[in-house]
């Protein structure tokens, strides 16, 4: 049987530079994959005005994933058969797994008040603030502020702090999890979930065995690395791996970003 191959993606830190979200050093790797005609599917907490963003500059048609697996969006007629969704629009078929942005709101709003913890929100904080903390510009930091399904935070932590607030979250009926920059409120949902429901939808709609690849670099890749063929660690910022991520098959990249993003989609793809 004939091979197809898909690839999953992080945004923050793997495909694109931490510091300036450039994507121009895996430009080579980006380009192998059309040639080869392998399919590129962003799966990034970021939300889908920004994800429509990058994927009108990377020239991107695939199905993507928003939120930390809040939400898949499919083209419509990308699938030919017949799949569950929760809603459609003029653009895309949505499957939503995510809880919905005000729940969070509330949760971690009443978290922070009752447990006595030093917590930002996203929604608290201003354009000037959000530029502040990530480097984005001001049209990219305002479509970051679209959430649907995921609520970032930072918090003035000490081990005792972080420990209280994942209990606190989960006690809550919610999940936690960690970016590159920001601690996440989401619901019943994960990166995992989603991948591994558009794997299953590809399978359904090719006679080709499906192998699945993954790129992320911090812990909240680590379910979508988990339901991948070919899980990849990229090195972050600080030339070093996420060790908290940690599975029998997994392939380190040697490199920091989309310096490694692109060393090591050629290696695999190059053939």
């Amino acid at each position: 049987m004939s091979k197809k191959y898909i690839v999953f993606t992080d945004l923050d830190g793997t495909l694109l530079d931490h510091r300036n979200y450039s994507f121009l050093q895996a430009i080579p790797a980006l380009d192998l994959l059309k040639e080869k005609n392998i399919p590129l599917i962003i799966c990034t907490s970021k939300t889908k005005s920004e994800i429509e963003h990058y994927r009108t500059t990377l020239q991107n048609n695939f199905p993507f994933i928003s939120e930390n697996g809040g939400a898949i969006y499919i083209p419509n007629e990308f699938f030919s058969s017949e799949y569950k969704y929760d809603d459609q629009s003029n653009s895309y078929k949505i499957i939503k797994l995510g809880t919905d942005h005000k729940v969070l709101l509330d949760a971690i709003k009443e978290l922070k008040n009752n447990c006595n913890l030093k917590i930002e929100t996203y929604s608290d904080m201003d354009i000037n603030r959000i530029i502040q903390l990530t480097n984005l510009s001001p049209d990219l930091a305002e479509l970051s502020t679209h959430r649907e399904y995921d609520e970032p935070f930072i918090i003035n932590e000490n081990q005792n702090d972080y420990v209280t607030l994942k209990e606190e979250i989960r006690k809550r009926g919610f999940n936690h999890t960690e970016g590159s920059r920001f601690h996440h409120i989401m619901g019943n949902n994960d990166k995992g979930k989603a991948v591994e429901q558009l794997i299953n939808l590809f399978k359904d709609n090719t006679d080709k065995r499906v192998i699945s690849v993954a790129l992320g670099d911090s812990l909240n890749d680590y379910p979508m690395l988990k339901k991948v063929d070919i899980p990849i660690l990229v090195k972050k910022s600080n030339g070093e791996y996420e060790t908290r991520i940690d599975l029998e098959n997994l392939v380190y990249a040697d490199e920091i970003g989309p310096v490694g993003w692109n060393k090591i989609i050629i290696n695999l793809f190059n053939i």
